[in-house]
């Protein structure tokens, strides 16, 4: 038998390949359809289809009682530059004095400026937002969600503390239910004002009911009681919202949910909400190694908040946030961790913050907010790369298996990047395999029993190669190239074994060209100055269709892999 008519014989499995890659468009991120519900961890809209809230937190409850930024940019501006950052959502806080208070609700924007000698202020806001300035703070509000919703942006309303200040202390007096301005029935006074203000309002699709319970008084007793109550207040008055519920401990801790389920009369709208900070697990990040600091925060998180994905419930993180200059050692390294947990849970979020500075913080005017997207004059992004990382996780990765619209939309895996906020893909089959949007990522299939990683409906898996060399596809996946198991305690190195001496490599990148590569493992030992993120991937499921058509899929490019890699082994075994 000649060699030609060998090769041949091969063509039918090339032909399947090319028609099983190829895949059909689909919208990333398709208008939703008003009002949003719960369906089991999900947040749905009417049609049944996920929606993810990937928000920025806008600050409106400093002392001026406005929403900040308005002194330096036009409303519109700044709702627009909100969208063109891949929000789909602001969480819009309140403190609870504009809903109770009369006297502070009807006083104009002027006046709250003046009253605080914010003359440059006053300035500013006329020039940028001149029909603004002389309405009252609540009709000043209305105006923020207004044109939010005309930028086609949801809200979440989020009552964040009582009296107009920075938040929060565990003796500020807005810790807890009978705390000094924390009197319960005229919390839920405001809750049942609110509610009844933007009953109607389409965008405005939650209400966070409270920010970051704690303080001396805090217990779960009287949590239930009265959380539960809110939440009764705010359905009843409008049923369209979602109501989100916080937790204990700063909004660190929701575990007592485990054994004691929240009693409502209401069912599909229901969320819980959580904060998640690098200084919230301190200086470990700094001094530890990476690998097991990330370790013990996922387990944490997990244990206090993550769970409830696992009880049938959406679990919104309303607060995470960095120095998005980069130059923290702390808060870089968690954020590798927080981004790979939230790329495998892809649980809803909300940043913290959109405010480059602010009007007044603890005194100091025009503060500078280095956690801000903007800006100090809120004109661009502070940092435009921390937004590309971040761009990876706005999206959702999965749903419902069969959502509406997408009825070919069955789950797979792609295989994310949390330093980059990246995917792994490949352009060609006679290209190295690199990283990109996930969007355009491969749908890939983990076995779990044979360790091995293929492009889904293929015979293609993945292979390493040498230290410091690119990985490469194959089609023989028995050996032990070819073997894939995320290893160390932040289960985010994907290792494998060379074939020459059986040395343990790890999947890795190489900045310069961005090229995917194997390397030795790194910071699997405790040393905490050793840095792993480079190495970390996280395996995630996904049920998104893929959005294009594959360019490496056209027939001559399969034979042109073949006649590249198995010539010789289809010489000798003719």
């Amino acid at each position: 038998m000649g060699r030609f008519p060998f090769f041949l014989s091969l063509l039918p499995f090339l032909s399947l390949t090319v028609i099983f890659l190829s895949t059909t468009i689909t919208p990333p991120n398709p208008a939703a359809a008003f009002p949003l519900s719960t369906d089991s961890r999900w947040i749905v809209d009417e049609t049944g289809r996920r929606v993810k809230l990937s928000c920025v937190s806008w600050a409106s409850h400093l002392e001026a009682v406005v929403a900040e930024g308005l002194s330096k940019q036009p409303i519109d501006s700044i709702s627009k530059k909100i969208v063109s950052m891949g929000f789909n959502c602001v969480r819009l806080t309140w403190p609870l004095f504009l809903a109770i208070n009369d006297s502070l609700a009807s006083t104009t924007v002027r006046h709250s400026f003046m009253n605080l000698g914010l003359i440059d202020s006053i300035a500013g806001f006329q020039a940028n937002n001149p029909s603004i300035i002389d309405l009252s703070l609540i009709n000043a509000y209305q105006a923020v969600v207004s044109n939010l919703g005309k930028n086609n942006v949801m809200v979440i309303l989020d009552n964040h503390i009582s009296k107009p200040g920075w938040c929060c202390s565990k003796f500020d007096g807005s810790g807890f239910f009978g705390d000094q301005y924390f009197n319960p029935d005229l919390w839920i006074k405001g809750l049942t004002m609110m509610a009844t203000l933007f009953k109607g309002t389409t965008n405005v699709v939650g209400m966070s009911l409270r920010n970051e319970l704690r303080g001396p008084k805090q217990n779960v007793n009287d949590w239930y009681r009265y959380m539960q109550k809110g939440a009764e207040a705010v359905h009843a008055i409008n049923p369209d919202v979602l109501v989100i519920l916080s937790g204990l401990t700063f909004d660190k801790d929701l575990s007592f949910l485990i054994k004691r389920p929240v009693s409502l009369s209401f069912t599909g709208k229901l969320v819980f909400e959580v904060h998640w900070y690098g200084f919230s697990d301190g200086l470990p990040w700094k001094r530890g190694n990476p690998n097991h600091v990330c370790g013990r925060a996922m387990h944490q998180f997990m244990r206090k908040a993550g769970f409830v994905l696992e009880q049938g419930y959406p679990l919104f993180l309303s607060e995470f946030g960095v120095d998005v200059r980069g130059t923290d050692v702390i808060d870089n390294r968690y954020l590798n961790c927080l981004l790979g947990v939230a790329a495998e849970l892809d649980f809803d979020w909300a940043l913290w913050t959109l405010a480059g500075s602010y009007y007044l913080k603890e005194g100091v005017s025009g503060f500078d907010e280095v956690y801000g997207l903007f800006n100090w004059n809120w004109s661009e992004a502070r940092n435009s790369s921390f937004l590309d990382r971040i761009s990876g996780i706005q999206l959702p990765f999965q749903g419902p298996i069969e959502q509406p619209g997408q009825p070919g939309a069955k789950q797979h895996k792609v295989i994310f990047h949390p330093l980059t906020g990246q995917c792994l893909q490949r352009k060609s089959l006679l290209e190295p395999l690199n990283l990109g949007p996930c969007t355009d990522s491969e749908a890939w299939i983990y076995n779990t029993q044979q360790k091995t990683i293929t492009i889904k409906g293929t015979y293609f898996c993945l292979q390493a190669d040498g230290l410091n060399k690119p990985v490469k596809l194959g089609v023989i996946c028995s050996g032990s190239t070819s073997k894939w198991e995320p290893i160390s305690d932040s289960n985010m190195h994907l290792s494998s074994k060379l074939a020459c001496h059986g040395a343990r490599v790890c999947l890795d990148v190489d900045l310069n060209s961005n090229t995917i590569v194997t390397n030795t493992c790194k910071c699997l030992k405790i040393r905490h100055k050793c840095d792993p993120a480079s190495q970390w991937f996280k395996i995630v499921n996904s049920t998104r269709s893929l959005n294009v058509t594959t360019p490496f899929l056209r027939f001559n490019s399969v034979l042109d892999f073949f006649r590249k890699n198995m010539l010789g082994s289809l010489v000798v075994l003719a």
